[in-house]
C-alpha cells in the first residue's frame, strides 16, 4: 500500500433545501471528477437552515455523503437524539459534548480500498456553548483512532479564525486535516501545514450565495437594525456547493494536497 492515495472530498455546511438541491446537482460531477474514496459533509444545518431530521439524513446518504458531521446546532431538532443512536456512526456530533450525551464524535470509515478514514468532529468555545476542552478530547479521539488508521479528517466547526488555526497547528502532524466549518465563508488559506497536515479555516457553505451566510438578507439586516428577535429565513439564489478537496498518503496519514471547491449552479 505505499504510495498509495486516499481521496477525501469534504464538502461545506449544507443549508436548507438549497443546499440539498446543490449536493443533488453538482455532487455527482464533483464524484466523477475527483473520484473520492469518501465523501464527507456538514449537515447541521441541512433542516431549514437549524438541525437535521430522519428524512434529510437518510435523503444525503442516498446522494453519496458517506459521513455527515455537524455542530452547534445538532440538537436543534427533537428527534435527533434517537436519530443519533439509530445511524451508527456516519452521523457524527462534535466530540467534546460532555460524557453521557447521544451519539459519536469520531468514526472510521472503511474504503473500498480497504483503507481507514477516521473522522472526528469538534466544536469550539468561544463565542460557541462552553462545552468540553476540543484540544484535550480531540486528542484522546486521535489517540484512539489512530490505532486503526493514520488518515484522520478533523471538522473543527469554531467561529473564530483563531481557535480553528490552533486546533490545525496543536493537531499538526497528527492528522491528515483540520477543515474548519461553521462560518458559511469560504477562507483562501488552504494550505498543507509543516508537519503534513492539511488546512483550511473555513470551507464554505452549500447552498444559497445570494444571501447573509445561507439567509434571507433581509431577515438578517432587519435584526442588525432593530435588535429585535427575527425569524431567519434560508434564501433560495445563487446555489453554490463548496468544499475542498484533499489527498493523502494511505500509509503515513501525511497531506498530500488540498484543493478549494467553489462550483454554482448555471441560471435557469
Amino acid at each position: 500500500m505505499a504510495g498509495h492515495e486516499t481521496k477525501i472530498l469534504f464538502i461545506g455546511d449544507i443549508i436548507g433545501r438549497p443546499g440539498r438541491r446543490a449536493i443533488r446537482e453538482l455532487l455527482p460531477g464533483l464524484i466523477y471528477e475527483y473520484s473520492p474514496d469518501v465523501v464527507i459533509a456538514n449537515g447541521e444545518n441541512a433542516a431549514g437552515g437549524f438541525g437535521i431530521t430522519l428524512e434529510i439524513y437518510e435523503e444525503l446518504k442516498k446522494l453519496n455523503i458517506d459521513v455527515i458531521t455537524s455542530g452547534n446546532h445538532i440538537w436543534d431538532r427533537k428527534e435527533i437524539l434517537g436519530l443519533l443512536g439509530k445511524s451508527g456512526e456516519d452521523l457524527l456530533r462534535p466530540g467534546n459534548y460532555p460524557p453521557g450525551v447521544p451519539g459519536s464524535g469520531g468514526t472510521v470509515f472503511k474504503c473500498p480500498s480497504g483503507v481507514g478514514v477516521g473522522i472526528i468532529n469538534l466544536s469550539g468555545r468561544v463565542f460557541m456553548d462552553k462545552i468540553d476542552c476540543p484540544f484535550r478530547i480531540g486528542r484522546a479521539l486521535i489517540d484512539r483512532i489512530r490505532k486503526e488508521t493514520p488518515v484522520i479528517i478533523v471538522d473543527m466547526h469554531a467561529e473564530t479564525t483563531s481557535e480553528k488555526a490552533a486546533v490545525g497547528w496543536y493537531f499538526n502532524g497528527l492528522v491528515s486535516a483540520v477543515i474548519g466549518t461553521h462560518t458559511h465563508v469560504q477562507t483562501s488559506d488552504e494550505r498543507i501545514l509543516s508537519g503534513g497536515t492539511a488546512f483550511i479555516t473555513d470551507a464554505g457553505m452549500t447552498g444559497p450565495t445570494d444571501s447573509i451566510i445561507g439567509m434571507r438578507k433581509e431577515k438578517i439586516i432587519e435584526r442588525f437594525l432593530t435588535e429585535l428577535p427575527v425569524r431567519f429565513e434560508v434564501a433560495t439564489g445563487g446555489i453554490e456547493i463548496q468544499g475542498v478537496f484533499v489527498s493523502v498518503n494511505s500509509t503515513d496519514g501525511k497531506a498530500t494536497r488540498i484543493e478549494r471547491i467553489k462550483r454554482g449552479l448555471k441560471k435557469s
